[in-house]
């Protein structure tokens, strides 16, 4: 296999980008410790870049992730992707326009979901990035099944939340799916709080929702104000 030294470019490239999503994960408490995990594609190829099993997501080296290929091989770097391979591997399957995908443990978002509370966009960052959400129940972590599961979810939205165990986000660049996951917890938050305070109705004004929908189409609006 490939060691750290002799990785291309583009490979080194893309695990330096997940190195700073880790770190930024793990500094907005998406995640605790070996927690979650990351991938992302090496652009203009049939792989991806995975974190290995057990890594800690703020503390990344090059040596702690695993290059695998759509048939789901190990092909360089760490023998031991992460556990929840099979998922990162059923969502780029899925969805040819994904190039990132994002495994984390947001609290407040698990927690709404396992009550059965609906998170509710409020913010017009909240609408932007996250759009929609779904959810599957609990399925063991690592299984084929909660990979087959994500993957039909990911059909209809870039955000899911795996019941009773944390979310998955989807994207075509890393920044964008870090910024999905972190709107999609602050949502979570932001809900949480209106519970608290007797409120169980407001959401964003579905006039923003129709202004995004309505400029679809234009490059500089997909993912940023």
């Amino acid at each position: 296999m490939k060691t750290p030294s002799s990785l291309s470019k583009a490979h080194s490239e893309v695990i330096a980008e997940l190195k700073w999503a880790g770190q930024q994960a793990t500094s907005s408490q998406l995640v605790i410790g070996s927690g979650g995990n990351l991938s992302a594609r090496i652009p203009d190829s049939e792989t991806f870049v995975i974190t290995a099993s057990g890594t800690w997501l703020d503390t990344l080296k090059d040596e702690d992730f695993s290059l695998v290929s759509l048939d789901g091989n190990v092909i360089a770097g760490n023998p031991a992707a992460s556990s929840e391979f099979r998922l990162h591997l059923a969502s780029y399957r899925a969805r040819a326009d994904v190039n990132a995908v994002f495994h984390f443990h947001p609290q407040a978002s698990v927690l709404l979901d396992a009550l059965g509370h609906k998170i509710r966009l409020m913010t017009i960052d909240h609408v932007f990035y996250v759009r929609e959400i779904q959810s599957t129940p609990w399925i063991p972590a690592g299984s084929e099944e909660i990979a087959v599961a994500t993957s039909e979810a990911l059909e209809s939205c870039n955000v899911v939340i795996l019941g009773h165990h944390g979310c998955t986000v989807v994207a075509d660049s890393m920044e964008l799916a870090y910024k999905r996951a972190a709107n999609l917890e602050e949502a979570a938050s932001a809900t949480l709080k209106a519970l608290l305070l007797g409120d169980t109705s407001t959401e964003c004004p579905p006039a923003y929702r129709a202004l995004l929908e309505s400029r679809v189409d234009i490059p500089d609006l997909r993912d940023r104000h």
